[in-house]
């Protein structure tokens, strides 16, 4: 299967131009839409939610990851062959917790095509979604248009990110700390708010923030039949404080 991650919102020709070229080049494999409201032009707080959902997808599935602020400029087109899985996007660390968590990594450029123009500001569409594609139905790596390269690395990234990587339909903030690390006594601070830990909504008062560890393993914050973008006063890339 193909997973589609990107910031390009369902409104307008984005999503459905790249879907039509997965079409065109792996006819009748399915195509997942699991974000296409990722953090837009934030690559890193993308990184780590990205990182987060690739553990439901079976090994053989290709993720084309589009969040990419430096298109058509510097940065490099990437493929990356992680514990089985394809993901296919910028080199502008949108991989790098993948690749730090991972046991087994292969990394490759993408070679630009000669027989067809690449958009400058659309390489999701001219670019990845193309190698997507071919990888999906099954070429390899050389005839999808890729060559061994070493993956560009962004060293003094975290391994877990404190602020607020996501923010959902029902206001609750997703972290890019994964719960595992954190422990259960802790209180989480986020706009001069102390939180603790509880287990689900319903262990809380109505109207009551706190924290817990959501269904992908990551600290969340949330309010108890409210939204705790509000109640908080905070959004995407907001600093959180763990205090043990």
């Amino acid at each position: 299967m193909i997973v589609l991650f990107t910031d390009f919102g369902l409104q307008g020709p984005y999503v459905g131009q790249v879907k039509a070229v997965l079409w065109q080049q792996a006819p009748g494999v399915p195509v997942i839409d699991l974000f296409a409201d990722a953090p837009s032009l934030r690559p890193r707080e993308a990184a780590y939610l990205l990182a987060a959902y690739v553990d439901a997808f079976p090994a053989g599935s290709v993720f084309l990851c589009v969040v990419d602020p430096g298109v058509g400029g510097d940065r490099p087109a990437v493929a990356a062959k992680i514990d089985g899985r394809w993901f296919v996007g910028p080199g502008n660390g949108l991989f790098e917790p993948l690749i730090r968590r991972a046991s087994m990594v292969e990394g490759y450029g993408i070679v630009s095509p000669e027989d067809r123009t690449v958009s400058a500001s659309f390489h999701g569409r001219d670019l990845f979604a193309p190698v997507a594609g071919r990888l999906a139905r099954g070429d390899t790596p050389q005839a999808a248009g890729l060559r061994p390269a070493a993956l560009p690395r962004e060293a003094d990234w975290p391994d877990d990110l404190a602020c607020i990587v996501y923010v959902d339909g029902y206001g609750n903030l997703m972290t890019g700390l994964r719960a595992s690390g954190v422990d259960p006594a802790a209180v989480i601070e986020a706009a001069g708010r102390r939180l603790t830990r509880a287990r689900t909504f319903c262990e809380v008062p109505e109207g009551d923030a706190f924290w817990f560890e959501n269904a992908n393993g990551l600290v969340e914050l949330a309010v108890n039949r409210g939204r705790a973008d509000a109640v908080l006063g905070i959004g995407l890339g907001a600093v959180v404080v763990v205090h043990p």
